[in-house]
């Protein structure tokens, strides 16, 4: 397996690193997965990190080989910063502006993509989702529109071809945490089990949030007034939040989306409730596999270093 592995691309986020063993085609032959994210290291801690995963893919020590990052290994708290490229931009340009840091002792060659960053229009970034759209723009050749990538920061980007222009983050996912851990609503959202109440108050905050997105702060407090006044399990409740959050977000949104499919990159499970939240406002979602496009990603920055 060693000998056919031609180069490692590696998913560098805050909890978790991924690794993919290559071809020379640009498929993956073996993969490995370590908890050691960014936000359990010291910066210098990054190149044994590295190296102990990339020996989990099957690579015997010593062998030279190049390896890709994405991700927050390129920030400014990682192993070394990968200076943004400024939006609207040409993804193609990842390769050329990665850095290269030192890994002591090793035969690796390491290269780190950067993230994209917008100064106009209000500021904004990204590390790791750039080279997904890169991804998603390898294998869906002329698309242009809104790409949607859910999770707990979701991005909103609009994507033409290589090319990103626009885009924004909406903190759903961790506000929906924190929502649910430190605000008076934690009283309301504790025992959650029954799933078919959970989908009814999912449904209920998402029609919501679709309606009044102006009213976000008023409506925030339906969680806590309907279990005190209509005996809304918790279950209920933390449907209601979720629908309540993603509504809104997708409403910030509605007049941007095309026609076309909005593409969503994140998790089966996250991204079916976005599907769900576009399709009660007249929209169309269609998921897609994130690591699919990560690799896709990784692959066709590798090809412009070439």
């Amino acid at each position: 397996m060693s000998d056919a592995i031609e180069w490692v691309a590696v998913d560098w986020g805050t909890s978790n690193l991924r690794a993919w063993g290559m071809s020379v085609a640009g498929a993956p032959i073996s993969s490995a997965t370590s908890d050691k994210g960014m936000g359990k290291l010291e910066r210098g801690q990054y190149p044994q990190a590295l190296q102990d995963v990339v020996r989990e893919l099957g690579v015997e020590d010593g062998r030279h080989l190049d390896v890709l990052v994405c991700g927050m290994a390129g920030a400014r708290q990682g192993w070394i910063e990968a200076p943004y490229l400024e939006a609207p931009t040409d993804l193609r340009g990842l390769a050329q502006s990665s850095v290269r840091p030192d890994v002591p002792g090793s035969t690796l060659s390491v290269s780190i993509l950067p993230g994209v960053c917008q100064k106009r229009g209000g500021e904004n970034v990204m590390r790791g989702e750039e080279t997904q759209l890169l991804g998603l723009a390898s294998t869906q050749q002329g698309y242009e529109g809104l790409v949607c990538m859910p999770g707990t920061h979701s991005k909103w980007a609009y994507l033409r071809d290589t090319h990103i222009g626009q885009f924004s983050t909406a903190m759903t996912g961790e506000v929906f945490e924190v929502l649910r851990t430190h605000s008076v609503l934690r009283h309301s959202l504790t025992g959650e089990n029954d799933g078919a109440a959970r989908d009814a108050g999912f449904g209920t905050g998402a029609s919501d949030g679709l309606a009044r997105p102006q009213d976000l702060l008023g409506q925030l407090f339906r969680v806590r007034a309907a279990s005190l006044l209509s005996g809304r399990d918790s279950s209920w409740c933390a449907g209601y939040l979720s629908g309540l959050l993603i509504g809104t977000e997708v409403a910030a949104h509605l007049d941007d989306i095309g026609e076309a499919a909005v593409p969503l990159i994140g998790s089966t499970s996250l991204c079916a409730l976005y599907a769900t939240v576009l399709s009660m406002a007249g929209k169309d979602g269609r998921p897609v596999d994130a690591t699919s496009v990560a690799i896709a990603g990784l692959s066709a920055a590798r090809q412009q270093l070439a």
